[in-house]
């Protein structure tokens, strides 16, 4: 199939802002508990919608005192925590717009994003943060002031706008529309300088309201979560509008190194991340049971799970099926529930590819994975996954009121109300990416009879070989990631005579690797790279791998790095997304090893 619409369910009235749900729910709901909050000596505190609403009212009256106008730009400079969303929400209560920066943005990114913005006031999060811009925040011609949030710039807005009335931020709030700018958000992207998407509070609104009805098991009232994505990213952002219309309750953490006992502590029931991360969780778990000598009982289950899964598609398992996955639900499974705190029984996946085969794995161990799929372009998700409709190994079918056709190169074209309007200051930009109304994504995809959309490819990756063989990488990356030994991978091959890869390793898993082969513990990764043992390994997950695609598209020959990469070292976007422009001049000579 070429094209696929699902009608809208919804209408988006003219005024609407996503700041009207702050205080909707203060007026109706006033003890609901949107935000739970850690306190120092462990736990969280509630936040209810009346706290809430009475904050972000007094965050707002500071901005207004602080000289925001209608349509303003306010930056916020921070991790995933509490006082992001009460500055997002004070600044569309103050009818200002949101310009989102990753926490781990390097000066001169921060600088292109300031200045191109035009943003009045910065609000960054940590001295760190305020050493890396201080430079550049001088620098920007419209940049009025920096805050910092651990330095009390919370407590100084409130403090400004004191003599501000209440009835002054309502009529601000007020003159704002539904065409009104909510947010600019400036691509991370693979290559070149970042183009600024800007959001209005139409297609946030579109996004949460869409997003509702189909995640209405997970977003819904009552419901928990613990939100660990940045919000910096379109993602999280999307999801955390969602959750708050939806009167979930969220808690926020920047701490991915100790997640496990985050989740046993809050208890999400449901969870929202990246590919990335349910990969790890799945090669920890392998890694675990092999290091603990039951390797074999895990790869068993792994095996019930996914043969499980795709019975539910094909009428469901049988007799003896059923009596496996039971056993191991009770041997495996549950364990593997258990670490996500017990209650979490679904999970929602964006930023890039899970995987079929990751994907039946956790819905056959009881926490189905709901894939979709969406840029910063579209507000997050386009396509979605649901209970009722799930097609594993899809992206799912178009939101309501959304629509996807393939172009006549295969490209997947997008259209409906969480498709932006254009990018900020770059009309040939715009122009280049909508063909008849439609938005171009620059990824390569299928529509099936049912409208579920599958992603094959991204169109500016694609390696043609030197034979003219056009090659795919992400499907050959995705598959060598699977492997608990291996971190991250590139495929490698334009304009060469066969596809080669750059690997690195996963420093996680090295220890029990070692301790397994009887390596000694104080092997350098130098060396590791250089052992028989290792390299056997590597190349039975490329020949696992290979068993995927055609004999022209299999990878011949690998390069093991001795180094990982990762966002601090510039390989990795936020949503770990390979820099691949970035690797090739990193690692040309590795590359050129693999040829020579």
């Amino acid at each position: 199939m070429r094209e696929f619409e699902v009608p809208a369910s919804y209408t988006i009235p003219e005024d609407a802002s996503m700041a009207d749900s702050v205080f909707t729910h203060a007026a109706q709901s006033p003890n609901f508990v949107p935000f739970k909050v850690p306190v120092a000596s462990g736990g969280w505190s509630n936040v209810t919608a009346a706290q809430f609403a009475e904050q972000v009212t007094a965050v707002a009256k500071g901005f207004l005192a602080s000289g925001i106008q209608l349509g303003d730009r306010v930056a916020i400079l921070a991790a995933t925590r509490y006082e992001w969303v009460l500055l997002d929400y004070a600044i569309w209560t103050a009818g200002g717009c949101t310009v989102a920066i990753y926490d781990s943005s390097a000066a001169e990114q921060a600088k292109w994003i300031l200045e191109d913005s035009g943003t009045s006031i910065l609000i960054v999060e940590t001295d760190g943060h305020l050493k890396t811009v201080k430079e550049v925040a001088e620098a920007a011609p419209d940049l009025r002031e920096t805050l910092q949030i651990n330095a009390g710039a919370i407590d100084e807005l409130i403090e400004r706008g004191k003599d501000v009335s209440d009835d002054d931020v309502h009529t601000r709030r007020n003159q704002v529309t539904s065409s009104s700018p909510a947010t600019l958000i400036y691509t991370s992207g693979t290559t070149g300088r970042p183009k600024g998407v800007q959001l209005t509070h139409s297609n946030l609104y579109a996004e949460s309201a869409a997003a509702r009805e189909a995640l209405d098991d997970a977003l819904t009232a009552g419901k928990q979560t613990l939100m660990f994505l940045p919000l910096a990213h379109v993602f999280a952002r999307a999801i955390s509008v969602g959750c708050f219309d939806g009167k979930v309750t969220v808690a926020h953490s920047s701490d991915w190194g100790t997640l496990p006992a985050q989740f046993q502590a809050f208890k999400p029931n449901f969870i929202l991340s990246v590919p990335r991360v349910f990969e790890k969780v799945y090669n920890s778990a392998k890694q675990k049971a092999h290091d603990g000598g039951k390797g074999k009982i895990f790869d068993n289950a792994v095996e019930t799970a996914i043969a499980w899964s795709e019975a539910q598609d094909k009428g469901g398992a049988g007799i003896a099926l059923k009596i496996k996955h039971t056993v191991f639900d009770k041997l495996v499974y549950s364990k593997l529930k258990a670490a996500l705190g017990g209650e979490c029984d679904r999970a929602i996946s964006g930023g890039g590819p899970l995987g079929a085969r990751l994907g039946h794995f956790f819905r056959g161990a009881g926490v189905p994975i709901f894939e979709g799929y969406g840029l910063t372009e579209s507000s997050a998700a386009v396509t979605v996954n649901t209970t009722s409709r799930q097609r594993v190994g899809s992206v799912g079918r178009p939101l309501s009121g959304h629509g996807a056709k393939l172009g006549d190169d295969g490209e997947l074209l997008i259209k409906g109300p969480v498709v932006f309007s254009g990018y900020w200051h770059n009309e040939d930009a715009t122009a280049d990416a909508f063909a008849d109304g439609w938005f171009k994504t620059g990824d390569l995809g299928a529509i099936d009879e049912d409208g579920f959309v599958s992603i094959t490819g991204r169109k500016k990756e694609i390696i043609v070989t030197a034979a003219g063989k056009n090659v795919s990488p992400g499907v050959l990356e995705d598959s060598l990631r699977a492997d608990p030994l291996i971190s991250q991978c590139m495929v490698v091959g334009d304009a060469q005579p066969f596809i080669g890869a750059l690997i690195t390793l996963d420093p996680e898993a090295l220890p029990g690797w070692k301790e397994r082969n009887g390596v000694p513990a104080d092997t350098s990764i130098g060396d590791l790279i250089k052992n028989p043992k290792l390299i056997a390994d590597i190349d039975a997950a490329v020949a696992q791998t290979n068993t995927a695609v055609s004999k022209a598209e299999q990878i011949k020959k690998v390069r093991i790095l001795d180094v990982d990469w990762t966002q601090e070292t510039g390989e990795l976007t936020p949503k770990m997304s390979l820099k691949r422009n970035v690797v090739l001049k990193q690692y040309a000579s590795d590359v050129d090893a693999i040829y020579s």
